[in-house]
């Protein structure tokens, strides 16, 4: 199943024009930010829905598609806001809270209003606007995939860089999530600073460390 505007149409026959989609990426990681991202589709793409063919849930997409797909959303979006909470943060708020915090900055990042919201799974309390919680609503609509693809491109660039600073946990290779090779690494050299120490598998590293 591909992405579609059914729900924005919805949306938009009530009377809403302006619509954000909100999307999440690394909530689940045991290192690096939680990366969230709110896109406004352009009018034109309403018209012609088939100039954002390339753009569909990030996870079903390889890295080049990803990218290409970014290119794709930043040429039609009337306009996208991007909100980044790094580890420390989620150890001290718990990831749920973080995460809305993330969509939070998102939101107020975009430079343009918005009258609706379109969530992947997700509500935003405290933020006085209608909203659509979608299951798996990076698959069912474009808004929301399109800020999938903004928050996993530009979560993956931000662990590139992590890679450079912490090169011996592999984090271009695996973006922080729970790999084999990045198990390996935490035994090995314990956790970065950028590791979330309130994740089980940090916390079990750390412990090991204090045995030894």
């Amino acid at each position: 199943m591909s992405p579609d505007l059914s729900v924005e149409h919805t949306l938009r026959a009530r009377g809403y024009t302006a619509l954000a989609g909100i999307d999440e990426a690394g909530r689940g990681c045991w290192a690096g930010p939680v990366v969230a991202a709110a896109v406004v589709l352009a009018p034109i793409v309403y018209e012609q829905p088939h100039l954002l063919a390339a753009v569909n849930d990030s996870k079903q997409l390889s890295a080049i598609a990803r990218e290409h797909a970014y290119a794709t959303v930043a040429a039609y979006a009337q306009g996208i806001g991007v909100g980044i909470v790094p580890a420390f943060l989620i150890d001290a708020y718990g990831i749920l809270p973080a995460t809305r915090l993330a969509m939070a900055q998102a939101l107020l990042a975009l430079p343009c209003p918005v009258d609706a919201l379109l969530i992947d799974a997700e509500r935003l309390p405290g933020i006085h606007l209608p909203q659509e919680s979608l299951i798996r609503g990076d698959a069912r609509s474009l808004s929301i995939a399109a800020a999938s693809i903004v928050a996993k491109v530009t979560r993956d660039r931000l662990m590139h860089t992590a890679d450079r600073c912490y090169p011996s946990y592999g984090f271009a290779l695996h973006k922080g999530y729970g790999t084999a090779v990045h198990r390996r690494a935490l035994a090995q050299y314990g956790p970065s600073p950028i590791h979330r120490r309130t994740f089980q598998p940090v916390i079990e590293a750390l412990a090991r460390l204090e045995q030894t």
